[in-house]
């Protein structure tokens, strides 16, 4: 094709605009219209291509950890786990050599609040990894924190409709926080660790990261045992009290995102070192908890940390919403020699995440970039939203979309090591855990506090105790009362000083609605009434 007479060859170095039908863009200012002051024609196809694009560009927010900034990394394996092979433990393959470095992308995130929230709120972190393993994915989805405040996913959905605005003021309110915290005291361990300084982590390089289930491991022989996950940060960490998270929101509300970009931007790549409590597994009946259940630590003296391997972020995503806001994790993508526990809040998020991201970004998003596994894939499905490629195997019948076929279709993959086939045993109920202790390690955790953390711990939790009713204050003390003498001490002279100071004054409207541990939140409104500076209309 002669290109030197025609101005508008296809140039692979071209860069000039075109739209996504290759047509090139000669006037990106102005819509066709009728003079130059309109009006507009219907016949405006740039322009109607641009515009509904724009329309469509973001996909649904996640309903949870609709905040997040990522990083691109590897995990590099240390081949043991402390002193002893991997191998007498799990047969995964990115865990066996010592040096062996499997790609990752890290989406960190806060929980409860929306997409351009600040990241100074009082909130978990998510911390997500997916690792692109030579067996296909792994997503090791968590928080930074290592419990969590329900142990059933029957209680998910209504968890975070308490805790997210208010379905007629669209403002977080703290009396729906405890009214559901203290009608579910499994959540107390939890509320301990979110109203102290762990609730708003510095950044989130100086964060920890759990699994925060009890996941499995399963070696060449198919024996399993249980397996916490802990993630544990090269750089330190640092949280953040009340004041001072307020004092950064003014002036940055995103500088945890701008922290990370600009850390990776230096090349002062965060690293995190990953360790694993071991447990064999069983019931364990001389525990005064179940292992399965998230709301408890596995106490380290009895199961230690055990160093598998670290993880370095060293690239940052080139776009965020191809990367970051398309990215999508879910806890039933495990690769061989990694397995599912009885976890019962496990067992619901596996549904959960995968279905989450089939609405959010569509049937084939395990085809986008960000989430596709770096191997070969090949699969039967058909079809979908936004289907761009078949996942089929070289030298596949391509007439043959189903298993099992005689005429080159695909087939099983053959059984590498020993299933690991667990025994189930027991009827069908709907019944919580026996073994419950809701509030003895929510006493340990204030006990291990130091001043400055309980400190700020019974000061958040007054603050937003106090504009709840009596029977939720009832509860809440109740709880802390059983946890620690001290604590609950505290908690109720607090309640009692507060409850002195607003006597015979009655609350204003609005005064209950703010974010959690929020203090004078209220003012804030008035301030920007009593402090604005009149001007004159134009």
């Amino acid at each position: 094709m002669d290109t030197n007479n025609n101005p508008q060859a296809d140039r692979a170095d071209d860069d000039t605009l075109t739209n996504r039908q290759g047509h090139p863009i000669t006037n990106n200012q102005n819509i066709r219209t009728v003079g130059n002051r309109g009006p507009a024609t219907l016949e405006n196809y740039d322009f109607i291509e641009k515009i509904s694009h724009f329309d469509r560009e973001k996909v649904p927010e996640r309903i949870v950890h609709a905040r997040g900034a990522g990083a691109h990394g590897y995990f590099e394996a240390y081949g043991t786990v402390g002193d002893e092979p991997v191998s007498k433990y799990t047969r995964a393959k990115l865990f066996q050599e010592k040096g062996k470095q499997t790609p990752v992308f890290v989406r960190f995130s806060t929980v409860v609040h929306g997409l351009h929230s600040p990241e100074t709120l009082r909130d978990p972190r998510g911390f997500a990894v997916k690792f692109y393993t030579e067996d296909g994915n792994w997503d090791l989805v968590g928080n930074n924190l290592k419990i969590f405040f329900i142990r059933d996913a029957m209680k998910f959905p209504d968890m975070i409709h308490a805790f997210r605005p208010d379905p007629v003021t669209n403002i977080q309110d703290p009396r729906r926080f405890f009214d559901f915290c203290a009608n579910s005291p499994e959540s107390f361990h939890m509320v301990t660790f979110v109203y102290s300084p762990w609730g708003i982590p510095a950044n989130y390089r100086m964060m920890q990261g759990s699994g925060v289930n009890t996941y499995k491991w399963v070696n060449n022989e198919g024996k399993g045992v249980l397996v916490k996950y802990h993630w544990e940060p090269k750089q330190g960490i640092k949280n953040l009290t009340m004041k001072e998270a307020a004092e950064i929101q003014g002036k940055n509300f995103n500088h945890a995102t701008q922290d990370l970009y600009e850390a990776i931007e230096r090349k002062d790549y965060p690293e995190w070192e990953l360790l694993v409590q071991i447990m064999e597994d069983g019931p364990h009946p001389e525990l005064d908890f179940d292992p399965l259940d998230d709301t408890k630590l596995w106490p380290e003296d009895l199961f230690p940390w055990r160093p598998v391997g670290r993880m370095v972020l060293n690239k940052n995503p080139e776009n965020f919403f191809n990367e970051v806001e398309q990215a999508a994790f879910g806890t039933g993508v495990l690769v061989d020699g990694l397995d599912f526990s009885d976890d019962k809040m496990l067992q619901g998020r596996t549904f959960s995440y995968s279905d989450t991201q089939r609405y959010r970004v569509g049937a084939n998003y395990l085809q986008l970039p960000i989430n596709a596994a770096k191997k070969r894939v090949a699969t039967n499905q058909e079809g979908g939203q936004l289907r761009f490629y078949n996942d089929k195997a070289p030298g596949q019948n391509l007439h043959v979309n189903y298993e099992p076929s005689s005429m080159g279709g695909l087939k099983e993959a053959e059984q590498v090591g020993t299933e690991y086939t667990p025994y189930v045993e027991g009827n069908l109920v709907r019944e919580s855990i026996e073994r419950q202790s809701n509030t003895k390690q929510a006493g340990d955790t204030y006990r291990h506090f130091e001043q400055w953390e309980k400190d700020e711990l019974i000061n958040n939790l007054v603050n937003d105790l106090a504009i709840c009713p009596q029977v939720i204050q009832d509860k809440m003390m109740a709880l802390a009362e059983e946890a620690d003498e001290d604590y609950g001490r505290r908690l109720r002279a607090g309640l009692m000083e507060k409850s002195k100071m607003k006597d015979g004054f009655k609350m204003e409207i609005g005064e209950e609605m703010h974010p959690l541990g929020a203090k004078d939140a209220h003012q804030a409104v008035k301030d920007a009434i009593e402090k604005g500076h009149e001007q004159d209309p134009y």
